[in-house]
């Protein structure tokens, strides 16, 4: 059983299978938030090791329809100035012209265009994701963590994701040789996610 299916059903109304309770109460808007979730980020440095961070200003919306969970969207609005990677001035470069110049284009987006459901609690979320104004295709990989009201009486959903990009393809191309062969930052990054959303509507 799952938020999403495996596309849009064209099945008749004669043949199409029962909506479980339990989903279709899932039915609804949820906004995420940020207090409980983190939007991160991995990327391979001068070809030896990892260099992690996260985003820490953002909003988005979760449109969860339970009798039709295909048509379920996601939208996300992250302010990159936000970003954090531990380091005040590795943040102060990213911020910058060189990669996001966050000044001129202060936001990056997705907004999704289509789910399904790989098999179980698994998902895979297709969107167009924008940034610098560059607006490209991407997949993400979520697990539904489940659902659950808090001690406030909120309702509550959760998902974990993952997605890869290649940098470059949306004008993030700066970087550095190296002496001993290869390049300072990988083009490749991983995305991570960990959403807890709540339901307003």
């Amino acid at each position: 059983m799952g938020l999403f299916n495996r596309g849009k059903s064209h099945s008749t109304a004669a043949t199409a299978a029962p909506v479980d309770p339990a989903l279709a109460a899932l039915t609804g808007e949820y906004t995420i938030d940020p207090a409980h979730s983190r939007i991160g980020f991995t990327v391979r440095h001068a070809m030896v090791t990892n260099v992690r961070g996260s985003f820490h200003e953002y909003e988005g919306k979760l449109v969860l329809n339970g009798s039709e969970p295909a048509t379920s969207e996601a939208v996300l609005d992250i302010k990159v100035a936000g970003i954090d990677t531990g380091i005040a001035d590795r943040d102060a470069h990213l911020r910058g012209s060189d990669f996001f110049d966050s000044e001129k284009f202060p936001l990056m987006s997705f907004r999704s265009t289509h789910a399904e459901q790989l098999g179980g609690d698994n998902y895979r979320v297709t969107g167009d994701l924008t940034i610098k104004d560059v607006t490209r295709p991407i997949a993400v990989d979520l697990e539904f963590n489940g659902s659950a009201t808090d001690p406030y009486g909120n309702e509550r959903v959760g998902f974990e994701g993952s997605a890869e990009i290649v940098r470059s393809e949306w004008g993030l191309t700066w970087n550095t040789a190296l002496e001993t062969g290869g390049v300072m930052v990988s083009d490749k990054v991983k995305l991570n996610l960990d959403i807890s959303a709540i339901k307003t509507a």
